[in-house]
């Protein structure tokens, strides 16, 4: 029995939910397909998968066989598609998932240069601040703010992610100026909205964290409105100091010292995260983009 085979059958199948289409996307007769997953049952001593006339479903084995076997078809596809490009010209579809506000900001422009350098890499970008799965969601490279996930992948730190309260000269003429982290109780709040909600405004105060957020006046995950509000005195905003760079190079928005120290959580060292499998560094294309990402978000922190 050829189980390499036989094991691709069985994930398709599974995958497919049908032996009529995995036999249609290998171009072998159903009948053959069915033949070579039953002997694979055979020679395990037992039954992977439930058949029906209508539907094919996997039993609590084949449930378990089926996700130690799928992920050791990806462990070899990868190694394959690594022999295959050792040495090899950087091409191909580079699939990249980055947040939007980093995405716009950062990462775009660089990829433009990027793009230049590697002319047969064609870049698929997809900007969300919703979290991705490298294997899962086929993403070769994903960049995320917050903290080194919990996932069996590298991740590099680009940058931190130090959140700042600012606010326009017209708003604080208005409104005062917040040195005490309690009266921002009475000001009012620009809220980015992250997939888990808006970003509160903590503090820690005797020891004790406190939630010393002002009354909202606007909520979005459109940073460049949120930033136009603060702009023209809406409120007092917080985001990334490197978002607001620019901002506070012209003048426009100024940092406010406010005491105790704002932050949007309670631990320590946010960053921004590029993350890739460990596995797949040596694929040309990968190597490539994650060696100039790197190099070059460094020398856009010294430029900065």
């Amino acid at each position: 029995m050829d189980q390499l085979r036989a094991l691709k059958y069985f994930v398709q199948v599974v995958e497919t939910g049908s032996f009529t289409k995995a036999a249609t996307l290998f171009s072998v007769p159903p009948s053959s397909l069915s033949r070579r997953i039953a002997d694979l049952e055979k020679s395990l001593g037992a039954t992977l998968l439930k058949r029906s006339t209508r539907v094919v479903t996997l039993t609590e084995i084949g449930q378990r066989y089926y996700h130690q076997v799928s992920d050791i078809l990806k462990s070899l596809e990868i190694t394959d598609e690594s022999v295959r490009s050792y040495q090899t010209t950087p091409m191909g579809v580079l699939n990249i998932t980055s947040t939007v506000g980093f995405g716009e900001q950062i990462l775009l422009p660089l990829l433009d240069e990027f793009s230049s350098l590697y002319p047969q890499i064609t870049l698929n970008v997809n900007l969300s601040d919703e979290l991705s799965t490298l294997a899962r969601d086929e993403v070769d490279l994903a960049i995320r703010g917050g903290y080194a996930p919990d996932e069996r992948v590298v991740a590099i730190k680009l940058m931190n992610n130090e959140f700042i309260a600012v606010a326009s000269t017209n708003y604080i003429e208005r409104f005062g100026y917040p040195t005490d982290a309690l009266s921002l109780q009475q000001h009012h709040g620009l809220y980015f909205k992250t997939p888990v909600g808006p970003t509160p405004w903590l503090c820690e105060i005797n020891g004790q964290w406190q939630d010393v957020s002002a009354a909202p006046v606007l909520i979005s995950n459109n940073g460049p409105w949120l930033l136009k509000k603060a702009i023209a005195g809406k409120g007092i905003l917080m985001m990334p100091r490197w978002a607001l760079a620019h901002y506070l190079h012209s003048g426009e928005l100024i940092e406010l010292s406010i005491t105790p120290t704002l932050t949007i959580t309670q631990s320590p060292n946010l960053g921004i995260y590029l993350l890739y499998q460990k596995q797949r560094y040596q694929v040309p294309k990968l190597k490539a983009a994650i060696d100039f990402l790197v190099a070059r978000i460094k020398s856009y922190q010294l430029d900065s």
